[in-house]
């Protein structure tokens, strides 16, 4: 049965029974950092796994959940699952920091802070252990987001902008909203190799993430050959299929346990210090 197949019949009704029959699933995908060479975090992907029709990818359940109504249920329960997650890992001697997608559907929700404040409370995850990644295109109404996500900042949740350079007004988004860390985009990453173009914009970002105070993070690292340019460039943090697949929860413990074996950490370079979001913003404005 073809992926296309799969699609039909994985409607929202089906996709509400998936929520409520535990059918949806986190897998994890490895953060490392290029300057000590340690895992730094991962980022939680949501997976539909259908008894019956069987992989449904997320680029066709998301937007499902956003037109019927469900993208916030789900979004809670990714929030949850993965503070669950975290807990987990840190009771088994594995603390790292934890990236969840949001939709810019949540954001709209007043009371979005508050609600991710509770969860990790409740799961006793440390708020500097969370991150929330934010696709280019869901902040375009900078100036509503603003007050949501500076209170997610403010709690010292990290925020990453997903899918940076394919959307528009980046500059303004990043002038205007407290991220702290910039992902570039795997459509640049990809291509770094064979295209001097992709190298350029590729370090243009790197350097615009820190002279802005932020992590440059690269998804979509497949060979040695990027992730060795990557660490010429100077970027901070690399995922992708070279340094790991997404893999299930209590997979990870031992793909850490891996990874130290095979590349012993060496000496932090020094983090990219973020200011508070609070101060970095008045700073710009020269208050």
């Amino acid at each position: 049965m073809s992926q296309t197949d799969n699609i039909i019949g994985a409607d929202a009704e089906a996709l509400a029974t998936a929520l409520r029959g535990r059918e949806l699933e986190l897998h994890y995908q490895p953060k490392v950092a290029l300057g000590s060479n340690e895992l730094v975090g991962v980022e939680a992907l949501a997976r539909w796994r259908h008894p019956k029709l069987g992989f449904i990818p997320p680029t066709h359940f998301i937007p499902l959940a956003e037109s019927a109504g469900l993208i916030d249920a789900i979004t809670e329960w990714v929030i949850a699952e993965a503070a669950r997650q975290w807990s987990e890992w840190h009771a088994a001697g594995l603390t790292t920091r934890i990236a969840v997608n949001i939709s810019a559907v949540n954001l709209g929700h007043i009371d979005f802070p508050d609600l991710v404040g509770g969860i990790l409370r409740s799961a006793k995850v440390n708020c500097a252990h969370y991150e929330i990644e934010l696709t280019e295109s869901a902040t375009q109404n900078a100036v509503n987001l603003l007050d949501t996500l500076t209170r997610l900042r403010l709690k010292g949740i990290h925020l990453a902008i997903d899918d940076f350079g394919t959307g528009y007004s980046s500059l303004l988004q990043l002038q205007r909203l407290p991220f702290s860390s910039i992902k570039i985009d795997r459509s640049f990453v990809g291509n770094a190799d064979r295209s001097e173009d992709c190298r350029v914009i590729i370090r243009s970002v790197i350097d615009l993430a820190h002279n802005l105070g932020m992590e440059a993070v690269a998804e979509g690292v497949e060979t040695e050959t990027t992730l060795q340019l990557l660490r010429d460039l100077g970027c901070d943090v690399v995922q992708g299929y070279f340094i790991g697949r997404p893999r299930p929860g209590p997979a990870m413990l031992d793909f850490d346990k891996d990874w130290r074996q095979r590349h012993p950490a060496q000496p932090r370079t020094g983090p990219v210090e973020i200011a508070p979001a609070r101060d970095r913003h008045r700073a710009r404005r020269g208050a």
